[in-house]
């Protein structure tokens, strides 16, 4: 594989420009299955009409969607010019193929949503039957109103993108706001990660446990996750002043005492989390724990969890965890691979998604 990278690489740099980076070309590996698994999945392993391919965005995360599934990755070349621009190309047939694109748009942004939008184009000129993209991590969430004067909703603005390259579908994770789905004249399918994180501390047997929600915004999402830990929720009142800046204002419920899970979607500079962290012992709190689906830990994040009184922040791999992040010791992270491979089994064999989380 690596000489077919080379001979690429070689043929392009003659055509166009010189090639900087050979980024990925390979197919991963498919580990045996129980048969349980096997009896489960294996029409999606015969069914020639049926692909999941990923760019370079989190290709662990796909792998192990694949060896869920027992099927293996679709051939792929991703090959970059010496300027950075990406060139693409499918090395299997797609025609009439129902075919799954896996690629979050995380850090850095603006080249894994162009990586994304390149594989679109190519699968829809090749002919696919239908492109869902699976976007475990959807990039510019955040900005889905017009919450100042003269400011973007890039949120749209990435639907729009996302349906005019060609996809059919999409697969979304734990978006920052629902209503981000009607951006979309597309399907779309929104799958939660608190299933995932709901058994990881069903297990932890919490006592005297509070569920708490950063700001007012996610109370929906905290009381759902407080409702299936059967716990009571607090909320802690907030003030943006800035971008990635934050002002913890008072904390309403009672966590005198009391073990605090705080529960968000996205932990980016860590700012929110650790001042919430210090609110919750301020008012009486003896131990504080954290999830949320998306660790972003952006700039000086992985420094503020390691100094804080946090207990614990627990994540999925939506996106990949950074070193900096993995060396404080004090982030985990869980897996949403059966989470998605029962999802993307679902839409091919067109069967109801909402039974995941019944």
């Amino acid at each position: 594989m690596k000489s077919e990278m080379t001979q690429a690489a070689t043929a392009t740099e003659t055509m166009e420009a010189p090639v900087a980076v050979a980024v990925e070309a390979s197919v991963a590996p498919v580990q045996v299955k129980s048969a349980a698994e096997r009896k489960r999945s294996g029409r999606l392993a015969e069914d020639k009409r049926f692909k999941i391919f990923c760019g370079t965005a989190n290709r662990p995360l796909c792998e192990e969607v694949c060896r869920f599934l027992g099927v293996p990755m679709g051939e792929t070349k991703l090959l970059k010019f010496s300027d950075g621009e990406i060139h693409f190309q499918l090395l299997e047939n797609v025609r009439g193929a129902d075919v799954f694109l896996l690629q979050p748009t995380c850090y850095p942004v603006d080249q894994h949503l162009v990586e994304l939008l390149i594989m679109i184009d190519a699968l829809k000129r090749a002919s696919a039957g239908r492109i869902t993209v699976v976007i475990p991590y959807y990039g510019y969430a955040r900005q889905d109103r017009k919450d100042r004067p003269r400011v973007a909703i890039s949120s749209k603005l990435i639907a729009d993108l996302l349906q005019t390259a060609g996809a059919n579908r999409a697969l979304l994770v734990d978006l920052h706001a629902a209503q981000i789905q009607g951006f979309f004249n597309i399907p779309v399918d929104h799958l939660f990660a608190s299933p995932v994180l709901v058994s990881h501390f069903r297990d932890l047997k919490l006592q005297n446990l509070t569920v708490v929600s950063p700001d007012a915004g996610g109370v929906e999402r905290a009381r759902f996750f407080a409702q299936k830990m059967e716990a009571p929720l607090a909320i802690v009142d907030k003030r943006r002043t800035d971008i990635n800046v934050t002002e913890v204002m008072h904390v309403i419920g009672d966590v005198q005492g009391r073990t605090c899970i705080i529960l968000d979607d996205i932990v980016d500079t860590a700012g929110t989390l650790t001042k919430t962290v210090d609110a919750l012992f301020a008012n009486g709190a003896t131990e504080v724990y954290a999830c949320a689906s998306h660790a972003v830990l952006s700039g000086p994040a992985a420094q503020r969890i390691k100094d804080s009184r946090l207990k614990e922040l627990v994540v999925t791999n939506t996106i990949p965890l950074r070193e900096d992040a993995i060396a404080t010791g004090k982030v985990r992270v869980l897996s949403i691979a059966g989470l998605l491979g029962r999802a993307i089994e679902s839409i091919h064999m067109e069967t109801s998604v909402s039974t995941l989380f019944s």
